[in-house]
Order: structure tokens, then sequence, then C-alpha cells
């Protein structure tokens, strides 16, 4: 019987900017540790910039350094040490209908993303995400809290799903852009070992010594059509979602978690179905 294991972590300490893979992530209950606790907003609207409107964010990267900084890296860049800003005052942004407070990264940051995108944005960083942003009401309990990441703390996906995916992608009339890669979705954690969908079933799962509730599935937008390589966009994978992973109007892959309890997890680590 093949086991069902958590076979890759990964994080995005800068919203939208390409994923880092990870063999251990510590879990805090708004996500995982240097997971998204930096955005992009637009300077003059003080809104949220990500790769639906950007997709050339995906070729940039942030590598988390000491003390909850950032190394910044991009094609034709000059690397960009950022430290987490000191305290200060806090400006409130808005990340799709939520306001948020967060905190100003500064001048050197704002012109090195600036300078690339071609817009004037600015670097914010959440200081306390233990008190900032609490996850929806409707899909969490008392206390649940979240980080910048779209809505929930963290994302699971399974590599049978993505086959099966896939698979449908390759019978109809956009199979040359397929088979995608797992990137594509932005995941916190995969598992392998599952059945194709099965994490639609799921209520509360425990990876290693972690349990999760399984809030709700993740509606998917048009970042998935992005080559996370190239940044250049397609029509899959949301042409055959809407034919057969369409709930409501949501495109659905994957799953949201939130954390009950902290802890660490290891690739390899075993998923149980608790409900």
């Amino acid at each position: 019987m093949t086991s069902t294991v958590l076979s890759a972590l990964h994080i995005y300490p800068v919203k939208s900017l390409r994923g880092i893979s990870m063999r251990t992530a510590v879990v805090e209950p708004w996500g995982l540790t240097a997971d998204r606790r930096w955005m992009l907003v637009d300077r003059e609207r003080g809104k949220a910039v990500t790769q639906r409107e950007q997709p050339r964010m995906a070729l940039l990267a942030a590598e988390p350094v000491g003390g909850g900084g950032l190394r910044l890296t991009g094609p034709g860049l000059p690397p960009l040490d950022v430290a987490v800003p000191e305290p200060g005052p806090l400006e409130t942004v808005t990340l799709f209908a939520h306001k948020i407070e967060v905190v100003p990264a500064g001048q050197a940051a704002d012109d090195w993303f600036s300078g690339y995108l071609g817009r004037p944005v600015r670097l914010m960083h959440m200081d306390d995400p233990a008190v900032r942003r609490p996850v929806d009401p409707d899909f969490s309990a008392p206390g649940d809290m979240v980080s910048l990441a779209d809505g929930f703390p963290l994302l699971v996906t399974t590599t049978a799903s993505l086959a099966a995916l896939n698979s449908l992608i390759a019978q109809g009339e956009r199979a040359e852009e397929g088979p995608l890669p797992m990137n594509r979705f932005r995941p916190n954690a995969v598992v392998e070992g599952t059945e194709a969908w099965a994490e639609d079933d799921w209520r509360r799962v425990r990876i290693g010594e972690v349990t999760f509730r399984v809030p709700k599935p993740c509606g998917r937008c048009v970042i998935t059509t992005t080559d996370q390589g190239s940044a250049g966009r397609g029509k899959e994978p949301l042409h055959t979602l809407g034919k057969y992973r369409r709930i409501g109007s949501s495109l659905v892959f994957g799953q949201n978690l939130i954390p009950e309890n902290p802890g660490t997890l290891r690739v390899g680590d075993p998923l149980t179905i608790v409900e």
C-alpha cells in the first residue's frame, strides 16, 4: 500500500514572488515561518500588487536572511538586502477587500521594485501577524489569523490531482499547454500517495506533528496561467478547471489549511486523515 507523505514544502517570503523550496518549515498560527510576511502595494492607491496584473513578478526572488530580512534578486538587477523595518507608524493598505496595517520597508526596496516593474510600488512588511489580520470568520474559529496569503495560513495540493488535471488538459483543445508543473498553483505543502481529488473530502488532517483544519477548497485565479519560469501566460489550467472543477463561481484546485497547533513540517512526514 502506498503511504501518503509530504513530498514538498514551499514558502513565498514576498507575496507573488518566486517560491522557495524547503526541507523543513516551522508552522506558526498564521502560516509557515517567513511565508508571505511582505508584499508590494501601488504607491498611489495603497492596493496590493501581485502576479495577477504583473506576471513578471514571477521572475523575482526573495531569500530569507538573518533576523527576518530579505535578499532580493532578479534578472538584470543588483541584489538588494532588506532588513525588517524598525517599529514605526503603521500604514493601512488594501489586500483584496481587506484593510491591513503594515510597515514600509524603505525607499531602497521601493526603488528596486519600481524600476523593474516600471510603475511606482512600495514594499511593505507585516510586523505582527498575531494581531493584524483575522481569517474570514465564515470559515474559521475565533483567533485564527493569517499573514499576507490570499486568505488562509497554508495551501496543500496533491500530486495525484495534478496528474489527473494534466490528463484532462492532454485530452482537451489546449493540450499543447500541458503538462503543467505544480509551481503554477503556488502551494505550501505538496502531498503524494493519495487518490486523485481525495483532498476534496478532508476536514481535518495531521501532517507529521501538526494538525490542520481544512476549511474550504482553494479558488484559483489567473496566476495559475502564468509560467513561473518565463512569466508567459496561456489559458490553462483555468480553461480545464472551468469544465471539471467548478464549485459555484470558483474554479478549484487544492485545499486551504488552518493549523490547530504549532510544530515543524518535514518533507517525508506522513499525512493522516483525522476526519
